[in-house]
């Protein structure tokens, strides 16, 4: 049946909608689990999920002109170059919205010569690996944030310790490292970069 010389329904809505299950499914594992646990940001979360669904359906909705692998990629490829023009994306959020852009696009672009089971497999080995890094290999994921601060007396070197226990009280951060850039005699402030790692205190 047709509607405007479209059909009304085909059997590849089956095959899209158990396809967003498992693109979902591993997603939300990645997002919620994964990255959502250890770095407690909720602004990055609806940026995923919305980003990694609209892919999926682009792609899935492209495949029906039977793209070439060249064309695939050069899609995949714009997405993973996306820059946001607020405030810069760390490193670690940048490689999570290319992982969930990858993953959905893997779900939605694999063909016939591609089963279900490697589908799952491959989605099963990103999760993998993620945990892993995320848990078990203890990698702690590096912030660097500048600010201005307003007692010159601690950027002395030998008031390093009153810098650093100051800076900690006050952005209740566990610092490890800490730099002093330009600094403002005439207002009395100093533009100094910290480091500490996500997920401590």
């Amino acid at each position: 049946m047709e509607f405007l010389n479209i059909p009304l329904f085909d059997d590849d809505f089956y095959k899209m909608m158990f396809r967003f299950l498992i693109n979902i499914g591993f997603l939300t594992i990645i997002i919620r689990f994964l990255y959502y646990q250890n770095s407690k940001r909720k602004d990055y979360l609806f940026t995923y999920y919305l980003i990694s669904i609209i892919v999926f359906f682009l792609c899935f909705t492209l495949k029906k002109y039977e793209l070439d692998l060249g064309m695939a990629l050069g899609l995949f490829a714009i997405f993973g170059i996306i820059r946001y023009r607020t405030d810069p994306i760390e490193i670690k959020e940048m490689t999570y919205l290319f992982v969930v852009i990858g993953v959905s696009v893997i779900n939605s672009l694999a063909n016939k010569k591609m089963s279900y089971a490697e589908i799952i497999g491959a989605n099963a080995i990103i999760v993998l690996v993620l945990t892993i890094l995320e848990r078990y290999w203890t990698l702690k994921h590096e912030t660097i944030k500048s600010i201005v601060y307003d007692n010159l007396e601690n950027i002395k070197p030998q008031n390093y310790s009153h810098l650093k226990s100051d800076l900690e009280e006050r952005t209740g951060l566990n610092i490890h490292k800490i730099s002093v850039g330009k600094i403002d005699f005439f207002k009395n402030v100093a533009q100094i970069t910290i480091y500490y790692f996500n997920g401590n205190k």
